[in-house]
């Protein structure tokens, strides 16, 4: 329905006023009318198209019918839909008329001028701004949905720059620029009219702290583009360029949507007319265009890598060399972080994850940096933030736990539940559950991923864990077939399945843990008879057991999508598990190649039980089965290969926008 305004019409002098293209004006007719008048006639000049709201029917001019009664709920509908060559040069006259007929009692008339106002953004998500008959005051979900996408500047396109693009109010770059969303003001009609009327464009109060908005009138130079909203700044008022009938803006995302922000944020241009000098202006029309700011994506394992991440470590080589040859293999770029960077810490999967941010227009990535803060906390700031870059953080006010580290974040591959698609996965996040107390991941956290909305987020029970993350019992590896993914669940039952096999083959005495100094070598016999592991390991796979019924109801996964590596734990209910040897399910994943923690498993004819197992479940869907040696690096230290390194993966083909959450 078109927007519609009431005007106020005068026997005494001649009206003037505005029409928006594609607005209607509801002319009072009934009180301009003098006291004695019963009835009246309307006519227009040719760019005027009128109606009469008479008895509930609408009747376009002109009609049969020349007089019409004055009775309550009669009205004068107006609309053009030609722009006006000069101020008032289209015109209605209203003749009054007695109980006599004849000559009018009264005559009111109005001069008009057809402007057209428009703001507008990408509404349609082709990249461009374009106009659209679409609603740009409301925003859609799914592949028919509409509304205009906004970025978090959170890069920083400018190396010599203090801070992130969007904590100043200045565009440094044209880079910067590219990183906005364009937000186009037509205002097309006599120029003049303008100058007489002011253009104010606003943002909400609640909106204000979450946007920028630039200004650079006509130019193109840096230098003359301003701050012109958001923050303390709520309203603008634009002086339309005698030559112009666009104005560009450039608009930014300031913070990611959370608790208490949708993601939603509305943008009006109203323009205001002064009826009279001292008198305060109305407004007379109002645009609307509502944008969302784009959420925080995390990419699965099974997502192509981009580039490999490892520390470097005062007793690491063999790891990073390890690591660098595998990257080699997957083709794939790898950084290392050096030794003044990262403090002595080596567990990068633990500061950072990785992710993107994505509109029409632009996608570039975005590291989250988690509120873990040990060496590492000034390398993502310091190395990884840059041009089209960027960096999110999240702190714990309450105290971080060892749960708010990123090995605790993980993201399954896409899945389909009942019917519910979950195009870009959904988040795995562990926690306390079913437990009372305990450790849970920081609110902040927690509350941050929900709010993106577009990777539902899943809670799985990791607290029985020493350390605590989801990582050291689930990953996902890439399939040729059924859901292009394996779930691989470590698993003490199918270890103990494992050696129980090779007992019974004669292997028993087959001991762990070969060419490893100073550590003790249990052979399988005595595995086999340490009541005590086996039941500690009985609780463990109850623990992990839980979670495989929890995954298999979240991502809607039949047992054929799962895969049980062999895997012992060892400790105590209390302190939590920890892995007897390496966990092999904390590997790194690039593409086919698969990085797995050495597991130093009994040699059966010269080869290690467990990593022949674990080839004979793998190598068939076409991976590559690597074993590296992160027992003295890493293990002993309760973590492994996947907590050692970090990926930044391909982003999603698929677009945010055309899911429904």
């Amino acid at each position: 329905m078109a927007q519609q305004r009431r005007v106020q019409l005068s026997t005494q002098r001649p009206t003037s006023t505005v029409c928006v293209l594609g607005t209607e004006l509801s002319l009072d007719v009934c009180g301009s009318a003098p006291k004695d008048a019963v009835a009246f006639h309307v006519q227009g000049t040719p760019g005027v198209k009128l109606y009469v709201v008479h008895d509930t029917q609408s009747v376009k001019l002109p009609s049969s019918v020349s007089r019409w009664p004055l009775a309550t709920g009669t009205e004068v509908l107006l609309a053009m839909d030609a722009l006006s060559k000069d101020v008032g040069d289209e015109k209605v006259r209203i003749s009054y008329f007695g109980e006599a007929g004849g000559v009018p009692v009264g005559r009111a008339m109005l001069y008009l001028t057809c402007v057209d106002v428009s703001l507008d953004a990408d509404t349609s998500r082709s990249g461009a701004v374009s106009r659209t008959l679409l609603d740009k005051a409301t925003w859609t979900w799914g592949p028919d949905g509409h509304g205009a996408i906004l970025l978090v500047n959170c890069d920083r396109d400018d190396p010599k720059a203090e801070t992130l693009d969007n904590r100043d109010t200045a565009v440094r770059s044209y880079a910067d620029l590219k990183d906005m969303s364009q937000m186009v003001l037509r205002t097309r009609g006599p120029r003049t009219i303008f100058a007489g009327h002011r253009l104010v464009l606003h943002v909400d109060f609640s909106d204000a702290d979450k946007v920028g908005v630039f200004y650079g009138g006509n130019s193109v130079a840096l230098e003359e583009y301003k701050h012109v909203l958001g923050g303390s700044k709520l309203a603008y008022a634009i002086k339309p360029s005698r030559h112009q009938e666009e104005s560009v803006f450039y608009v930014e995302g300031l913070a990611f949507p959370d608790v208490g922000f949708s993601g939603l944020v509305t943008f009006h241009v109203t323009l205001l007319e002064s009826p009279e000098k001292g008198l305060l202006e109305t407004p007379i029309f109002t645009d609307t265009v509502v944008f969302r700011v784009a959420p925080w994506i995390m990419t699965p394992n099974t997502a192509a890598p981009l580039e490999v991440f490892v520390c470097s470590v005062d007793d690491n080589e063999d790891f990073v060399a390890a690591v660098g040859a595998m990257a080699e293999k997957a083709k794939c770029p790898l950084t290392v972080c050096p030794l003044p960077e990262n403090r002595q810490d080596r567990w990068i999967q633990d500061e950072v994850e990785f992710g993107y941010v994505q509109a029409p227009h632009k996608t570039f990535p975005v590291v989250f940096d988690s509120p873990r803060d040990r060496g590492l906390k000034d390398f993502p700031v310091k190395s990884i933030l840059g041009p089209d870059f960027g960096y999110v953080a999240r702190q714990a006010p309450e105290g971080a736990s060892s749960l708010d580290s990123f090995g605790n974040l993980e993201v399954s591959p896409p899945v389909t539940v009942q019917g519910k698609e979950y195009p870009l996965g959904r988040i795995l996040i562990g926690s306390s559950f079913p437990r009372f107390g305990g450790r849970r991941m920081a609110k902040a956290v927690k509350d941050f991923l929900i709010a993106q909305r577009v990777q539902a987020p899943v809670e799985l029970f990791s607290d029985w864990l020493h350390v605590g993350h989801v990582d050291e019992f689930l990953s996902f590896v890439p399939a040729p077939d059924r859901k292009g993914f394996r779930l691989l669940l470590a698993s003490p039952s199918a270890c103990y399945q494992l050696l129980k096999e090779k007992q019974e083959e004669g292997f028993g005495e087959a001991a762990m843990f070969q060419g490893l100094e100073k550590v003790p070598k249990p052979t399988i016999n005595e595995i086999l008879a340490n009541e005590a592991l086996r039941k500690f390991n009985n609780y463990v796979q109850s623990c992990i057991s839980w979670n495989r019924d929890i995954l298999k109801r979240a991502l809607g996964l039949a047992e054929p999508d799962i895969l049980d590596i062999p895997q012992l734990f060892r400790g105590e209910v209390a302190a939590g598990a920890e892995a007897f040897f390496p966990d092999m399910v904390n590997m790194l994943v690039l593409g086919r190649h698969l990085g797995i923690p050495k597991p130093f498993g009994p040699l059966v004819g010269g080869q290690c039980c467990l990593e022949e197992r674990v080839r004979a479940l793998l190598e068939p869907l076409g991976l590559t089965c690597t074993f590296i040696d992160d027992y003295f690096s890493y293990h002993v230290l309760s973590g492994e290969v996947h907590c050692g390194t970090n990926v930044r993966r391909k982003p999603f083909a698929f677009k945010w926008w055309h899911m429904v959450p």
